[in-house]
């Protein structure tokens, strides 16, 4: 058999197993068996020595062409091959665009937070600004500039976690009323400042308290500012929170820093007013404490008690959301349930 014939035959088995391969492990390896260094082409062009000078010119050309129209046709197969695996990819993953989509479940603002963001949104129409004090504060401020000396009795109320001697977390946002009093120029109109945050205090827990709870204090200085305006800026709160048909009363009280102080108390959401088991059958809840602002308070951040005056109050947005809810275990709150918190989302 001549050369030329057996580069033929070569050429008709290779285009056969080219088109007959599969997949392209095979293409590849029929390459390399081909056309490799040790395949059977190049063992043909070896025998070439033994041909005459006129021969060997046409048998060497076409090797080339046996050649080029292997590779082409690997090429051709490979890219079929490669082009079939990929609409098979496309096949087994394509989307019906059809079907219903799946609703993503969103995200809603933990209930405590809504209290504050609808106290904050009440306070700011009334002309407040909204101060975001440290947690962690300086005695002085927590205590002595709210009248409550070192010793006082009164501070056994509100033990907290020391850090040092002179620096505690704060038991009230009310530390952050004396720096607010001393940077405000009443030339400028008067103070109304409203301190929400997060604050600390020794309290065993249970289910109406936490060593950890929100608090949110409201403190108005101005020439003129009585007992009245305090009432009626409680009552708005609580109109707003619990509905126009509560009532807020003013009880007589004790805080250090205020001067009369009161305990403000609403209609008992339950009953009414009419007495149950959850206003111990007074008709009235305990809410927050307030009062027209201690003159001694006054003096310590530079301001006349004579000419000055006004009043602080304090409510805990926690306390609000058991009472508004009906919720009557405050670690509820904490406990990161969302089929529990989910309960208390108001949309819009």
């Amino acid at each position: 058999m001549s050369l030329q014939d057996r580069l033929t035959e070569l050429r008709d088995q290779g285009l056969a197993d080219i088109k007959s391969a599969d997949v392209l492990n095979k293409v590849n390896q029929i390459k390399v068996d081909l056309l490799g260094k040790k395949g059977p082409i190049t063992e043909v062009l070896r025998g070439m020595r033994d041909l005459t000078p006129e021969e060997r010119p046409k048998v060497g050309a076409y090797a080339n062409e046996i050649r080029d129209h292997l590779q082409n046709a690997i090429d051709h197969r490979r890219s079929e091959l490669e082009e079939a695996a990929v609409n098979a990819q496309l096949a087994a993953e394509k989307l019906d665009v059809t079907l219903p989509g799946r609703t993503v479940p969103q995200g809603q603002p933990h209930v405590i937070t809504q209290i504050i963001t609808e106290l904050e949104d009440l306070f700011i129409g009334m002309g407040y600004e909204i101060e975001d004090g440290d947690e962690v504060e300086e005695d002085y401020y927590n205590f002595e500039r709210l009248n409550l000396p070192k010793d006082h009795p009164a501070r056994d109320m509100q033990d907290t976690f020391y850090i040092t001697k002179e620096v505690l977390l704060r038991t009230q946002t009310s530390a952050d009323q004396p720096r607010a009093l001393e940077s405000h120029d009443f030339s400028k109109g008067p103070l109304k400042v409203l301190t929400p945050g997060r604050v600390y205090r020794r309290d065993t827990d249970d289910a109406t308290h936490s060593h950890q709870f929100h608090q949110i204090e409201g403190l108005v200085v101005d020439k003129h500012i009585t007992m009245a305006d305090l009432k009626g800026t409680l009552t708005l709160v609580a109109n707003t929170l619990f509905g126009d048909q509560f009532d807020v009363r003013l009880r007589p009280s004790y805080f250090p820093f205020t001067e009369p102080s009161v305990e403000a108390d609403v209609t008992c959401f339950n009953c009414n007013g009419k007495g149950c088991a959850v206003c111990k059958q007074t008709g009235w809840i305990e809410v927050l404490g307030a009062g027209m602002v201690h003159p001694r308070v006054l003096e310590m951040s530079g301001i006349d008690p004579e000419v000055y005056g006004g009043f602080a109050f304090g409510l805990g947005p926690d306390r609000f959301a058991m009472l508004k809810y009906g919720v009557d275990d405050i670690r509820n709150f904490y406990l990161n349930d969302v089929r529990f918190l989910s309960q208390f989302y108001k949309k819009g």
